[in-house]
């Protein structure tokens, strides 16, 4: 019982156990795995095989992941002594400060809507108040039961924090998931948690910034205060951090008026953290000699779409996620075919006066940015279907006050329905890869069966969709659901089809990330991956973009797509698979002067 509801996986204040069989590796004394497998017989039995293969000289087996994950979670941590104070400060306040809740619940109305009594007694307007009313009362419930769960989650984080502030040093233990994708084995203050916990974390060792460190900091502040200046080019990033620098100074000093400076920012932790870093280089005298423990990120652009474009070598596609050289950042979109505000305001300009579409567009061309179709971009790559582009498009309108629900669903079913038209226009490659693995998972499950692959790497996936057997048993403090999850269950055929593609993506970057991983760690370098985004120190991370530029080229150099439809033929002789989608022109050598395929 204490094992099932009270898991204790902490930091570990020594190096982790180096994994070398999928059951041995990790923390000490806890029982470990190394992959997060849901009740699959037929995962563990592939895992095993190639754990005998590894160790009778038949394969390398499983040893490339092994040495992956041995090196994330080599990787030294510590708590950033200076944002912690700032975070416990604001925490005594009361919260409700960026990612921070606030500790009192939102008042309850107690009252009727004004104009109440001089309308009571209208036909039917006792009636109306009081349902809005019981409306309002039960919102308010469920904003406060969320806040709840909010605070018991940052008083976890905040009490692992406080254990582990006077530590020097503590490193995550790393496992993977069904698809290849390394998470840490602790769940509450990780680096591939919020702004909140990564801005609590930082290098517990520390390098030189070197002749271009500074530089690098510059560009993590400009792209963790985002609102559109991540997307300037990295000269302009600098300028605008130059032209900033005061406020940025005095946001560390904590001066009086330019306190809450730092709250603006859309990463405000992770950019405070930044700017007492940057505070402390330039106070030193020489930049180049301080020595720096704050992680830089190179986050991908659009990573999803960039191994689709380099699978299908689609030239239009790979340049509009910048797998070509460009002179500014491509945000997944470039001037070669029709964007979305463009379509907007194409059709605004060609309705009558009088016709209700014109105000839709006319708020589109107004308010519509790379945020408000940031999501549905992202996840077109995974597979998200209009419905679900329509509601992330609403989900983005709410945050932004819109009330009406009738415009703001027509707004979202016509910026949805014009995104996806843009981005099946630009990535038509990525369309046919897309299609093609969907049709091959179709026929798998048609036949009764999961579709398994190796990645890369050689790690064994089983996708685990299956129908489950649920049963709900009520006790006196809750209701518990058990789920039983074996191999001898049917099999959800539509899930399984639609889930391939995102999948078998997510098993090729968890593959990059893990090379790059492996080769920072061959020359001394620390690294830390959160799926598409590599962090290191601001003074190697040159050396890391080189790196993982040429392992993305040695990724890609392969025939994948070739290899997968081989092991589907060994795997389901019965099938007949369609072929492999012809395919472009992009040559990948390109990538080595992409300076923003990675930034």
């Amino acid at each position: 019982m204490v094992e099932v509801f009270l898991p204790q996986y902490l930091p570990m204040l020594i190096p982790p156990v180096p994994w070398l069989r999928n059951n041995l590796g990790g923390h000490l004394t806890l029982r470990n795995t190394v992959m997060r497998i849901r009740g699959s017989r037929l995962q563990q039995e592939m895992l095993d095989a190639a754990d005998q293969e590894w160790g009778e000289g038949r394969g390398p087996g499983l040893s490339r992941v092994y040495d992956a994950l041995n090196s994330l979670g080599s990787t030294a941590w510590a708590i950033n002594q200076d944002v912690f104070r700032v975070v416990e400060t604001v925490w005594a306040w009361g919260g409700g400060v960026c990612d921070i809740p606030p500790k009192v619940n939102l008042p309850l109305p107690r009252d009727l809507k004004p104009g109440f009594r001089q309308h009571r007694h209208a036909p039917g307007q006792l009636q109306f108040y009081l349902r809005t009313r019981r409306a309002d009362i039960s919102r308010m419930q469920k904003k406060n039961r969320e806040l709840h769960s909010l605070r018991c989650d940052m008083e976890y984080k905040l009490a692992i924090a406080r254990e582990f502030v006077k530590e020097p040093r503590f490193y995550f233990p790393h496992n993977v998931d069904f698809r290849g994708r390394a998470y840490p084995m602790h769940p509450h203050l990780n680096h591939l948690g919020a702004d909140l916990s990564r801005g609590l974390l930082q290098f517990a060792e520390g390098r030189p910034l070197g002749e271009h460190g500074l530089f690098w900091l510059y560009v993590q502040a400009a792209n963790l205060w985002g609102q559109g200046v991540d997307k300037l080019p990295l000269w302009g990033r600098v300028k605008w951090v130059e032209d900033h620098l005061a406020q940025i100074l005095m946001t560390t000093r904590g001066s009086h008026g330019q306190v809450a400076y730092w709250w603006q920012a859309e990463n405000p932790f992770q950019f405070l953290s930044t700017c007492f870093e940057i505070h402390k280089a330039n106070a030193s005298g020489d930049p180049a000699r301080f020595v720096s423990h704050v992680p830089v990120h190179q986050d991908g652009s659009c990573n999803g779409l960039q191994h689709y474009a380099a699978l299908g070598r689609d030239f239009s596609g790979g340049h509009a996620v910048n797998l070509c050289p460009t002179d500014r950042p491509q945000a997944g979109g470039g001037a070669r075919k029709p964007r979305t505000p463009d379509r907007a305001c194409i059709h605004a300009s060609n309705q009558p006066s009088n016709q209700p579409d014109l105000l839709m567009c006319h708020t589109l061309c107004a308010g519509l940015d790379r945020k408000l179709v940031k999501q549905t971009v992202m996840t077109s790559v995974y597979g998200v279907t209009f419905v679900g582009a329509r509601a992330q498009v609403g989900n983005r309108l709410k945050e932004r006050g819109f009330e009406d629900n009738q415009f703001m669903y027509k707004v979202s079913c016509y910026t949805a329905k014009v995104t996806l038209e843009c981005l099946h226009e630009m990535f038509q490659s990525a369309k046919h890869t897309m299609h093609w693995l969907s049709e091959c998972a179709r026929l798998i499950a048609k036949e009764g069966h999961s579709v398994m692959w190796h990645t890369p790497l050689g790690l064994p996936v089983v996708q685990p969709y299956r129908r489950k057997d649920r049963q709900h048993v009520r006790t006196l403090l809750q209701r518990l659901v058990l789920v039983e999850n074996n191999d001898d269950l049917p099999i959800m055929k539509q899930r399984q089809r639609t889930a391939f593609p995102p999948n078998y993506i997510h098993s090729i970057d968890s593959s990059h990330m893990m090379l790059t991983a492996i080769a920072c760690q061959q020359e001394g370098i620390d690294f830390a991956g959160v799926h598409d985004s590599f962090w290191t120190h601001a003074g190697t991370v040159e050396r890391m973009n080189e790196l993982l530029r040429e392992k993305f080229i040695e990724l890609h150099q392969q025939p994948l797509l070739e290899q997968l439809l081989e092991e589907f033929k060994r795997l389901y002789p019965t099938v007949d698979f369609p072929p492999i989608p012809p395919k472009g022109t992009l040559d990948l050598d390109q990538l080595r002067q992409a300076a923003y395929f990675f930034s």
